[in-house]
């Protein structure tokens, strides 16, 4: 009797153990709920809606490899990019997946995959105002519209010019088209694609290149979900899934090999 009730106990334990294991990770929680949610934001080539209002660019595309990969639907949630970390911790999403740059304070605050782009923090100014902008000293006067909690954000922060926060990059393009502001600080892919001849703002420019940065995924502090995305991008890189869709967007001299 009491060697059946030493395995039954062993048992228990073992399974206890199990499901403290499984509540432990990021991973078996996706998988559970069938549902890989995406924080985003409206971020062409990366993220950004077609004519018939799905989700694509590149990261949207690599999501949807990715969720495949793991057995579950993608979801894509829209997000204030400031409260990014607080969506994550809440598990309103599962990711940050848009084109986030690699801070320290990004590092510090969620779980990250490995770097799989290069960007850089650019200026944007009107076409028939770039030559008196060529400079960062000659920006240092101007009203700059940043997506709050953004990279671009941080970096004019740092050198101490006047800003004006807005909810995403799309609307500090908005601000100079308006000419309510002066000059936005947007990423360098963004730019490429939504700025000059035959985009949505042909009579913007962008100029001055203020550091050099590059992309991952954010998740939960310590979530095992880091570790599985960098897997998969081994084998997307490997196997031309990854280069293809950066050409797709435009974006492959940025790509970063995975291996």
């Amino acid at each position: 009797m009491k060697r059946i009730a030493a395995i039954l106990l062993a048992v228990i334990l073992c399974l206890g153990m199990t499901c403290l294991a499984e509540a432990d990770s990021d991973l078996a929680y996706v998988q559970g709920k069938g549902t890989l949610v995406v924080g985003i934001t409206d971020f062409e080539p990366m993220d950004y809606k077609d004519a018939a209002g799905e989700w694509i660019g590149f990261d949207a595309d690599l999501a949807r490899g990715f969720a495949d990969s793991l057995g579950v639907q993608v979801e894509f949630a829209e997000i204030n990019w400031d409260n990014k970390i607080l969506e994550l911790n809440n598990k309103t999403i599962d990711c940050v997946w848009n084109g986030m740059t690699l801070t320290e304070d990004v590092k510090a605050a969620m779980a990250t995959s490995n770097a799989y782009a290069n960007n850089a923090q650019i200026v944007i100014v009107p076409v028939d105002a770039a030559d008196q902008y060529q400079t960062v000293e000659s920006i240092a006067e101007l009203t700059i519209a940043v997506e709050a909690g953004s990279a671009g954000e941080e970096v004019v922060n740092e050198l101490g010019f006047a800003t004006t926060p807005v909810t995403s990059q799309a609307d500090a393009l908005m601000e100079v088209a308006a000419g309510t502001s002066d000059a936005a600080v947007i990423d360098s892919l963004m730019a490429a694609a939504m700025v000059g001849e035959g985009t949505g703002y042909p009579n913007l420019t962008y100029t001055v290149g203020l550091n050099s940065e590059e992309y991952g995924v954010g998740f939960r502090t310590g979530s095992d979900l880091a570790d599985a995305l960098n897997a998969y991008f081994v084998e997307a890189y490997a196997s031309g899934d990854m280069t293809a869709a950066a050409e797709t967007y435009g974006i492959q001299a940025a790509l970063i090999p995975q291996e």
